[in-house]
């Protein structure tokens, strides 16, 4: 087969590339032998800082002697309340060192959530990022009496701030100087205690239909998956990665932060969410992991700017990207790529297409990996016809990560890929729902019994809450997850993922939530693009005041018609939208309708919005 990329480019291996049974283990190893190699980069103040292996291993090494100092016991829980940045990991590192366990709390979490997260794992040590978030903890300290400390990454702003709980980060390293000189192998000695079995870090579910769950992952689990993820997705220390994903998310934690430990590839931490699409630009990564989210984007990136260009531009566009669709349609089909649109690939790539690849920043890029929620088959497609292999991975937060995985040589739009080999992967024979079996599969849940129980069956099984089927090839495809199937009053089984998928492949639709369960017919709940939709109606002279008032216009709302009427034509009469809404209220990573990766949550939208909802079956 002929392939728009270099084949020696998407490699796997099944060689230990760092040894180490646990996660301390192959982290001192790595900063012994990678010692002067630069492992982490962090843009601070317009700067890009780099920092080595042995610089990273100096600063873990301070803040485990700081915790020792602070009386951390083995098997304690620390606690992270941060964004994705460097010292997330020193501390995360830190405190796996000291034989202690890790927890992350996504920093748009309330008060009363940072409450339960430290109540429920028994957080003795709470590191903070900023005075935002130190306030949280102010709050809620007095119920938590296992807390002992707090430590801040960030003291701007808090000069003059004196507590007796709270230590800036800066002083706990200085603290674990001190303690390093008086007792130099007592960091060692914690490392060399760490078991395989032993308890590493904590994950917490997004708990929308309850309480979150905590996690629980082992040593061995988290190198088992790492060693796996080589044979699927495999990187090394020549690979420039992006880290910002939320690090307390499995994805980031384990794909991000575990993996490049061990393979060695470096790490480049965005300035913040914001600026992403700047930072990719710059780091031109040559492995890049991100959720649908941040691809649709890029997406949307070149249409509107498509828009903008002379017609000349996009009549360029217009045939470069055929060019491509032409040729992913024989990659697909597995076919040999003639001659004559090879050599128009090369065109098209020269004058056009690698021009949009810079666009975005993954110009560089070996191949492109999309997890932690469905993407639209045409953007997988899309990117293909770029020159860019995209692999759909699919996995939770209580398989560690990614079960299954797309392979390079056989990509499947709309397809989550086979099994990987380092676990099992069937459908259950009377629901159709996705099991999984493996070592990568988790401890169970922290002080849940019954949930976990609930969740593995007693020959292993993990019981995933996606339905799926598989063709003959051993490629799974989630049809949806068990919980959200409609049924409609028809007795019409409808997977509300398609549809939404085809919506938010619109560079005016951000996410969007089918309802119709019992229902005569389907609506649809819109989040629509706010800055998309805003240059389109400046662009278009259509009048607003604000982001209400821009949901609420006749030209918008005939601008989501109009994506609405597109999509129904692709689906059958009975799975088509009869009415929508859309969400008059601009909302943020800080509301409860949003999860943390941006998804809006489908049963607390379905509540929160019921008289919009029933208002559409009037």
């Amino acid at each position: 087969m002929t392939y728009l990329w270099d084949r020696s480019n998407i490699r796997s291996t099944t060689e230990i590339v760092m040894p180490g049974e646990t996660i301390p283990a192959i982290f001192w190893n790595a900063v012994e032998r990678r010692g002067p190699d630069i492992w982490l980069r962090q843009k601070e103040l317009g700067i890009w800082r780099s920092w080595t292996w042995t610089q990273v291993g100096q600063a873990v090494r301070e803040v485990g002697h700081g915790l020792l100092s602070l009386d951390f016991q083995p098997r304690e829980t620390a606690s992270i309340l941060s964004n994705t940045n460097i010292e997330w990991v020193l501390c995360d590192l830190a405190v796996l060192s000291a034989n202690g366990v890790a927890n992350g709390i996504y920093p748009t979490d309330a008060a009363e959530q940072v409450h339960y997260l430290c109540e429920d794992s028994r957080t003795t040590v709470l590191f903070v990022e900023d005075d935002e978030q130190l306030d949280k903890a102010l709050e809620v300290r007095d119920r938590l009496p296992s807390l002992r400390k707090i430590v801040v990454f960030d003291m701007e702003g808090l000069r003059d701030f004196d507590d007796p709980m709270v230590i800036s980060l800066d002083a706990l390293r200085a603290l674990g100087r001190e303690h390093m000189a008086q007792h130099p192998k007592a960091l060692d000695a914690r490392v060399a205690a760490v078991r395989p079995d032993d308890l590493a870090i904590l994950v917490y579910t997004s708990g929308t239909t309850g309480k979150p769950k905590g996690a629980m992952h082992a040593h061995k689990g988290l190198v088992y998956e790492a060693h796996g993820l080589n044979t699927l997705i495999s990187r090394d220390e020549h690979d420039e990665c992006m880290c910002f994903l939320p690090l307390c998310h499995i994805a980031e934690r384990m794909g991000g932060e575990y993996f490049s430990l061990y393979t060695g590839a470096r790490l480049n931490f965005v300035e913040n969410p914001e600026t992403v699409p700047e930072n990719v630009r710059e780091i031109a990564p040559t492995v890049f992991t991100a959720v649908p989210r941040v691809w649709e984007k890029f997406y949307s990136g070149v249409m509107i700017a498509l828009k903008e260009a002379s017609r000349l531009q996009q009549a360029a566009y217009a045939w470069a990207i055929g060019v491509g669709q032409r040729v992913a349609d024989h990659v697909l089909r597995g076919e040999p790529v003639p001659g004559s649109l090879k050599l128009q690939f090369r065109a098209a790539r020269l004058l056009v297409l690698d021009n949009v690849r810079k666009l975005i920043g993954i110009h560089r890029a070996r191949f492109l990996v999309t997890g932690a929620a469905p993407i639209s088959p045409e953007l997988v497609r899309w990117y293909l016809a770029l020159g860019v292999p995209m692999l759909e991975v699919w996995g939770m937060t209580e398989t560690c990560g990614a079960s299954t995985g797309v392979p390079a040589d056989r990509i499947k739009p709309g397809s989550i890929g086979p099994a990987a080999s380092f676990n099992e992967v069937r459908l259950d024979p009377q629901t159709s729902e996705i099991l999984v079996r493996g070592p990568n599969v988790f401890m169970g849940y922290l002080n849940q019994p019954e949930k976990t129980a609930e969740t593995i069956d007693p020959d292993g099984w993990l019981h995933t809450g996606d339905v799926g089927v598989v063709d003959e090839e051993g490629f799974f495809r989630i049809t949806d997850r068990m919980k959200d199937i409609i049924i409609t009053a028809g007795g019409k089984n409808i997977t509300p993922s398609e549809f939404e998928n085809e919506l938010k492949f619109s560079p005016y639709i951000t996410d969007a939530v089918v309802i119709g369960d019992k229902r005569a017919y389907l609506t649809v709940i819109i989040m629509i693009d706010q800055e998309n939709v805003e240059k389109y109606a400046q662009d278009n002279d259509v009048p607003f005041s604000n982001y209400a008032s821009l949901t609420r216009s006749a030209e918008v709302q005939q601008l989501i018609q109009e994506v609405i009427d597109a999509a129904n034509k692709k689906f059958a009469r009975v799975e088509q939208v009869k009415k929508f809404w859309l969400l008059d209220t601009q909302l943020t990573a800080e509301d409860e309708e949003l999860t943390p990766t941006m998804k809006l949550k489908r049963k607390l939208v379905q509540q929160k919005y019921a008289a919009q909802i029933e208002a559409m079956y009037r």
